[in-house]
């Protein structure tokens, strides 16, 4: 677990990469409950038997699922402790090299790419890969953006 403390240890860490995260299954209920939260009822996610005889073998986890798992899973991997908060400020790239099967398990890691000021604080760009096990191509490939704000410092 990497553990940042302010701007100054995020900005030394530039370049490297901090590890990765536990192994995760990917249930047929997750799927579910992620199809009902964003209204994506496609077939390949949910009907196992019309799954089974598609392109992917089986029910796949929806992209945006996949997607959805950087907070999680990065939890494993990094910790923010020297900032006053830090939010997802957005994406500048994300491909869903591999369909992710439902009873797979994937696991995350991470590099920092960009450390950059801003008003509030900075943007940081770490770039994450979402591997599932025993595939040669990951799952997601991703660049996320977070905007830190420094702690105040108590006087």
């Amino acid at each position: 677990m990497r553990i940042f403390d302010g701007i100054d240890s995020l900005t030394a860490a530039i370049g490297e990469h901090l590890g990765y995260s536990d192994w995760f299954e990917i249930t047929q209920e997750r799927v579910q409950l992620f199809a009902d939260a964003t209204g994506d009822h496609q077939w390949i996610h949910l009907d196992t038997e019309r799954a089974a005889a598609g392109p992917f073998g089986g029910t796949v986890a929806h992209g945006y699922l996949t997607l959805s798992l950087l907070p999680m899973l990065g939890r494993g991997v990094y910790e923010f402790r020297g900032f006053a908060m830090g939010v997802n400020y957005g994406l500048n790239k994300v491909r869903f090299p591999s369909a992710v099967r439902v009873g797979a398990r994937v696991r995350l890691g991470a590099e920092i790419v960009s450390v950059a000021p801003v008003a509030l604080g900075v943007h940081a760009v770490i770039a994450y890969t979402i591997e599932i096990e025993g595939e040669a191509k990951p799952g997601c490939v991703a660049e996320a953006v977070v905007l830190l704000v420094p702690a105040k410092e108590s006087v």
